[in-house]
């Protein structure tokens, strides 16, 4: 975590953070079929929650992945993603905190299983979204499918750079 960072700094961070998300979830995108798209975001997102944690950390997830929405003309999904983003930014980070408790030792294991209990929250809200708001009915399950890929890849780019960051000693 940033924790021992300043305000400044924890501010900075955050904002780079965020405009990270959004660019690997804006720009590196794979169109799908169902009319959205995957994408590395999630990683970013994963990121966040490991690194900056606390309001830092969903800020940075939510506002980032929701802007990437903005940017890419995908408005209706922005509500959503917000919230979902957080979500998961929220969810990892408090996990990997509870799962590692400090120790090093288990960095790579609090952040695979935190990464995991994310990711399903974001296939779950996401489902949810399109059961509910879309009105999609059972084609909203389809969605499954992308972004369990997606969460998938999500989970390994958010671990490997943060191990990334730690050997370079950015990142506790």
């Amino acid at each position: 975590m940033l924790e021992n960072k300043d305000k400044t700094q924890r501010m900075v961070f955050t904002a780079l953070f965020g405009a990270l998300s959004c660019v690997a979830t804006w720009v590196i995108r794979i169109p799908s079929p169902l009319g959205g798209y995957l994408n590395l975001g999630d990683g970013l997102v994963l990121l966040c929650g490991f690194c900056l944690g606390g309001w830092y950390g969903v800020s940075a997830a939510g506002i980032g992945s929701m802007m990437a929405d903005f940017f890419g003309g995908y408005l209706h999904y922005m509500p959503a993603t917000l919230l979902i983003k957080a979500f998961m930014a929220a969810t990892a980070g408090v996990l990997y905190q509870v799962i590692r408790k400090g120790q090093k030792s288990r960095t790579l294991l609090a952040a695979t299983v935190s990464g995991i209990v994310a990711e399903l929250f974001m296939i779950l809200g996401y489902y949810l979204f399109a059961l509910i708001f879309l009105r999609e009915g059972t084609a909203a399950a389809l969605t499954i499918p992308g972004n369990a890929i997606q969460g998938c890849a999500g989970i390994v780019l958010g671990v490997a750079l943060l191990m990334a960051l730690q050997k370079a000693g950015v990142a506790d």
